[in-house]
């Protein structure tokens, strides 16, 4: 693996390299950690990688890579950058027959996110995006409770985004991340449902295996001197026909990182909370509410290839953002082999992922603009 970005002072590339690292499959092998040369530079010894596999930029990076012998150069990038950096060395990566990991969102903007699917298509390379919460180990199971019908037809679905730490005008600080995260130039044309908010469509999206087609969006920022919103409500329409409604919100104040799912079917209903992954609640209609926990009880052989410690002990964020990047790594180890991966490692988001959620916040400041009452997705 190369990283794009992620150097000192920076919050997602040390999740990233930890995620990718805890199953022994990946390996760092170089690095552009930062736009100032230096600073790259001094991540990288950090990271007890040789000064000559430490570049000063991207376009470096890529190009001295794709002169070294295979098995030697990396064999993906890793691009942890802020969100307007996102497009630029994934383009050059693909271009160049690398496979490319990207935190989310796709990319600065809509343009961006076609213009990659296009890419990705045209290449034939590997395309991870790092929507982490679709590799929790129930999350995996809620889907397929949903798939097997258990619920009956699903009718509705209700997933919130609460956080608080930008209650405050925290961008005048040095705070790094609330700095860009409310940075138009650098975050794009939304603030909480592009960074959060995302995250709650693609959760809905991925456990019910729907498609969203119409939403009414309200989005709005409580903090003065704020430009971009910092709060956000959305009505949805599924292609189904089941409703649903979501929120996503950085100023509730005293929360944490509350995601948290409903999804409601003819025959009974689901519950699940990032803050307490290790449980699923399943609520039925005629029969007592149960308690699901990982690793307890019958789980598919899906579920459980992604659940990675006894019942009772902790399991959450890193390791459900460590099986996106194992899933991945054994993709890219089938195709170097000319084999073809097994089924339950292709299960990580992909860039038509990414696509649907820059869709989807465009949709919704479209609709928070308008005077009319619904936006067709």
């Amino acid at each position: 693996m190369g990283m794009v970005g992620g150097g000192r002072g920076a919050f997602i590339g040390a999740v990233h390299r930890m995620a990718a690292a805890l199953d022994g499959q990946i390996e760092l092998v170089c690095g552009a950690f930062s736009s100032n040369p230096k600073k790259s530079k001094l991540s990288g010894k950090d990271l007890y990688l040789p000064a000559n596999r430490v570049y000063k930029d991207y376009e470096e990076m890529i190009t001295e890579e794709k002169k070294l012998p295979l098995g030697e150069r990396m064999d993906f990038v890793a691009i942890v950058t802020p969100n307007h950096m996102h497009f630029p060395p994934a383009k050059m990566a693909l271009e160049n027959g690398f496979h490319v990991v990207c935190d989310k969102p796709l990319s600065f903007d809509l343009k961006e996110a076609k213009a990659l699917v296009k890419l990705v298509k045209k290449s034939g390379l590997l395309f991870a995006l790092t929507h982490n919460y679709t590799g929790y180990p129930l999350v995996k199971h809620a889907r397929e409770m949903v798939a097997s019908k258990k619920l009956g037809t699903i009718r509705k679905v209700v997933v919130n985004y609460p956080q608080g730490w930008l209650s405050t005008f925290l961008e005048k600080t040095d705070q790094k991340q609330a700095a860009w995260r409310t940075d138009p130039k650098r975050s794009g044309i939304a603030g909480a449902m592009g960074d959060i908010g995302t995250h709650a469509e693609n959760l809905a999206e991925y456990i019910t295996g729907l498609k969203i087609t119409h939403l009414c969006a309200d989005l709005h920022s409580f903090v003065p001197g704020r430009k971009l919103d910092d709060d956000g409500s959305v009505l949805l329409q599924f292609n189904n026909g089941a409703r649903g409604v979501l929120m996503a919100s950085q100023i509730s104040a005293g929360e944490e990182n509350n995601l948290r799912i409903q999804v409601y079917g003819e025959k009974g209903g689901l519950e699940w909370s990032q803050m307490e992954p290790n449980t699923l609640w399943m609520k039925w209609l005629d029969k007592p509410t149960e308690m699901v926990r990982i690793g307890v009880g019958k789980q598919s052989d899906h579920v459980l290839n992604h659940t990675r410690v006894p019942a009772g002990h902790p399991e959450g964020y890193l390791e459900a953002f460590a099986n996106i990047y194992r899933n991945f790594a054994y993709c890219v180890q089938a195709r170097l082999a000319n084999k073809k991966p097994k089924k339950t490692y292709t299960d990580f988001p992909s860039v038509e992922d990414g696509l649907r959620g820059m869709e989807f916040i465009y949709k919704v400041v479209a609709s928070s603009k308008s005077k009319s009452k619904w936006t067709i997705w």
